[in-house]
């Protein structure tokens, strides 16, 4: 389970605090990996009634434990109350390159709309260093 807190630039979403809730359902299949994620957003407006529901989900192929390449879908469907109609929700497909290395894991990762509602092109960059795991080798 992940929980995010958020301060948000109005460039970026209207509204100024969100959050969201991440539960985070994997297996390991090795070398596959199936991950899902049904979020919930909230921006505290509205109460429960603001949650919004956009899940994501991810299919990994593990070249070798260094080396990764995935799927990923992103949506925002809405309101829980109420799902947007369907030209209105926003669908994302990515391919993504995974590397992890002695210092830092490497998520690299080109996204598609799917929907008018969705951006036409996305890219993505993530660089990641899990303290813990470091730390016992």
């Amino acid at each position: 389970m992940n929980f995010e807190f958020s301060y948000n630039s109005k460039h970026w979403d209207s509204r100024r605090f969100t959050s969201e809730i991440r539960p985070i359902i994997g297996w390991h299949l090795r070398p596959v990996d199936i991950i899902v994620n049904p979020i919930l957003d909230n921006s505290y407006y509205g109460g429960v009634k603001g949650l919004e529901f956009a899940p994501a989900t991810r299919v990994a192929y593990n070249f070798s434990p260094n080396w990764a390449m995935a799927v990923e879908h992103y949506a925002d469907l809405g309101p829980l109350r109420q799902f947007y109609s369907t030209g209105e929700q926003s669908h994302q497909i990515y391919g993504v390159l995974d590397h992890k290395t002695k210092f830092v894991d490497i998520e690299f990762g080109v996204g598609f709309g799917l929907t008018a509602a969705s951006d036409k092109v996305t890219l993505k960059l993530m660089l990641m260093r899990d303290l813990y795991a470091r730390h016992k080798n």
